[in-house]
């Protein structure tokens, strides 16, 4: 298959992109490297697939490192990367005219709940005026398989666990869950006028390797190396249903090889939101056995030899005490179910995490 992947220079990006190649797929890798995080870890991603991004850009005396050209990849014959902004709506449709992409799975998004708080408008464009074009694109061009991230946040204010992807999710508490919200019901909207294929997965705490410096596993490895306190909200009294990435992975390639279908089960008098009579279809993503946050944090004391300073605060706006994901859907439609344990994904993790940053 021929696939577009977006946010390819992310942390999920950057693992289902190898994962694609590796298996002889032909990818096509598209991201803004915007300044959210360090950009030197994403073009450093890039690099590891043979994507000199970085090099290209800073001695372009030709012209062909500007927005939208394409880079191709020195270690994999079957991909290219492309700098662009989803917002970019030319570009955006000139790409998908020209490459006529098998299947999409789109992973770019200002990504964060607690910055969607200082930049609502960064979410607006990402997430909503981006998927926007995605949407289009794909109808204009015949792509009938779309795959996208969506986010546990969407529960939002909803206090039943494990997370069902029957609940209704009308009341998020941050921009960012309402922007993942709004693109289930877009996507919804395509699939039922335009045949489109659409599959949303509700991502959990994705952890491992090259993973997002904003998140919890690297601001607390950071910070434990360098003998500083770690800040642990809602006093401890938190979980998240750490899953290691190449479980994600695993996942995400199941649906993009498995376009969602109509679903006969589907009653319109009480509507399931994660099915429907079109193509359409919502998965939670996640290791289904939520961990404690001490219990985390314990772990990485563990693998890295050292005890960690905790810094006990309250909650923070826009946060949730608690997330665990019933990954029924995806058991029973594939067989998933993620089987690496915190200690292994955490031991890979840190091997990681030592070596890359060795000399920085």
């Amino acid at each position: 298959m021929k696939i577009l992947v977006t946010g390819s220079a992310g942390f999920i990006g950057f693992h289902l992109a190898k994962k694609l190649l590796e298996r002889g797929d032909e990818v096509v890798g598209l991201d803004n490297i915007n300044d959210y995080y360090d950009v030197n870890l994403k073009y450093a991603r890039l690099d590891e697939l043979g994507i000199d991004a970085r090099y290209c850009e800073q001695n372009d005396t030709l012209g062909h490192c500007e927005q939208s050209a394409a880079i191709l990849s020195s270690r994999y014959p079957k991909y290219k990367f492309i700098k662009l902004d989803l917002a970019d709506t030319q570009n955006i449709y000139r790409l998908f005219e020209e490459e006529k992409f098998d299947a999409v799975c789109n992973l770019a998004a200002q990504a964060g709940v607690r910055y969607s708080i200082e930049n609502p408008h960064a979410y607006i464009q990402s997430n909503v005026v981006g998927f926007m074009n995605i949407l289009e694109a794909c109808r204009h061009n015949g792509v009938k398989n779309l795959a996208y991230a969506s986010s546990s946040s969407v529960y939002g204010l909803n206090k039943s666990q494990p997370f069902k992807t029957s609940d209704h999710t009308d009341h998020p508490i941050s921009l960012y869950a309402a922007t993942k919200k709004s693109n289930e019901m877009m996507a919804h909207t395509y699939s039922h006028l335009y045949g489109i294929s659409t599959t949303g997965l509700r991502f959990f705490t994705v952890y491992g390797e090259w993973g997002r410096p904003d998140m919890a596993p690297m601001l607390f490895a950071d910070a434990i190396l360098h003998d500083r306190s770690i800040k642990v909200f809602n006093h401890g009294d938190m979980s998240r249903d750490f899953t290691y990435i190449g479980d994600i992975v695993d996942g995400v390639i199941k649906v993009i090889d498995n376009p969602a279908k109509p679903s006969d089960a589907f009653d319109a008098n009480t509507p399931n939101p994660s099915i429907s009579s079109c193509a359409y279809k919502i998965y939670n993503i996640g290791n289904n056995s939520p961990v404690q946050l001490l219990d985390f944090i314990k772990t990485l004391e563990n693998s890295l030899g050292l005890e960690a300073k905790k810094n006990f605060m309250d909650m923070q706006a826009g946060d949730v005490a608690s997330t665990y994901a019933d990954v029924r859907g995806l058991i029973d439609d594939f067989g998933y179910k993620p089987d690496t344990s915190l200690d292994v994904g955490v031991e890979k993790f840190v091997k990681w995490y030592r070596e890359f940053y060795a000399n920085k």
